[in-house]
């Protein structure tokens, strides 16, 4: 026998790397509506009262939500607007609204709507039309996704107080570097940030100190500032593939941070090895204009306990081959498993 539903994102993990969420269950014969307050368009389950399912049934409005629902699933529509009112009976208990691959606009976004959820804990409005953030007043706010929309501006002061929040994935709009300066002070547990496929000349500005993971691919990003990454102390994963950057644009030892166990810089324009630290895990090259082997971007010096922890390197697709590699490469790269060439 199947399992009834239960609420699909409690099962996913927060930092999966994966971009997008897969909303589709299997309806189950026993359930009916959980009470007579269960919207006609939606469904509620009968073994999970506090959640209603009103996805993929070409609504182009959002109904007014019964008191008692926490969880609501409103993706694969054809919503345009949210009319004022239809929170009304549980602004401050709502944890869950997923709004994604409908045809929302701010514009259509009336007050005392999603401004009034204040105990929201996670906002999925992915694959609309909008050009600004809606951000809810909840503290409690912990995930936040607003990719492929057309955000073209984030106002500074909007996740201030959102002491919680963890996740956050802007990846498919129209931000550019000076559009979200400033938008991500004051986040205490921020883990996770997406912010590729932007508009991008630089990597974003005040992010915390709690960061592990800083994904900026497809950009046009240039340079990476001199000590950038010594405000990020807890940075682990930082992807900045298919961008512009070139040599000079990398300060010396910029990437040489304890912190970091995955570096992605393939599909640039760099024509040596920048500098790492010898904790570095995983380095992505490939695709670049590389024309040199310096093993002294690795390690700057070989004995019992210096060598590099480096285990994956690419470089096929620039101009270096395996006999680039100096004689003592052996002694500094002697936990990579894997370096192609090819």
């Amino acid at each position: 026998m199947l399992p009834l539903r239960v609420p699909i994102l409690a099962v996913l993990v927060t930092l999966s790397l994966c971009q997008y969420y897969d909303y589709d269950y299997q309806p189950n014969p026993v359930m009916g509506p959980s009470s007579p307050n269960c919207n006609q368009e939606c469904d509620c389950p009968f073994n999970f009262p506090s959640a209603m399912y009103c996805d993929s049934r070409k609504l182009t409005f959002v109904p007014i939500v019964p008191t008692g629902i926490k969880y609501l699933y409103l993706q694969n529509n054809l919503i345009e607007e949210i009319k004022a009112g239809v929170f009304d009976n549980v602004t401050d208990t709502l944890r869950w609204l997923i709004l994604d691959n409908n045809q929302i606009t701010n514009a259509k976004i009336a007050k005392g709507t999603i401004d009034k959820l204040s105990g929201l804990e996670k906002l999925f409005i992915s694959f609309n039309n909008l050009t600004e953030p809606a951000i809810p007043p909840s503290k409690s706010l912990e995930e936040l996704r607003i990719m492929n929309n057309k955000l073209s501006k984030f106002p500074s002061g909007l996740l201030t107080d959102k002491e919680n929040l963890t996740s956050i994935h802007l990846q498919h709009n129209d931000l550019t570097s000076e559009a979200i300066s400033g938008a991500f002070k004051g986040l205490k547990k921020l883990l996770s940030l997406d912010v590729s496929h932007n508009k991008l000349k630089k990597l974003p500005a005040g992010g915390p100190s709690s960061l592990v993971m800083l994904y900026a691919d497809y950009n046009v990003i240039e340079s990476i500032g001199a000590g950038y990454l010594n405000k990020l102390p807890s940075l682990q994963y930082l992807r900045v593939s298919h961008n512009k950057l070139v040599d000079s644009g990398i300060p010396a030892g910029v990437f040489n941070v304890t912190s970091l166990l995955e570096l992605d810089l393939s599909f640039n324009k760099l024509q040596s090895i920048p500098e790492i630290n010898e904790q570095l895990e995983q380095l992505y090259l490939q695709a670049n204009e590389i024309n040199k082997f310096d093993l002294s971007s690795f390690c700057k010096h070989v004995g019992p306990l210096n060598y590099s922890r480096l285990k994956h390197l690419r470089l096929d697709g620039n101009n270096v081959t395996h006999s680039s590699m100096p004689a003592d490469a052996v002694n500094c790269l002697r936990q990579a498993s894997d370096i192609m060439f090819e």
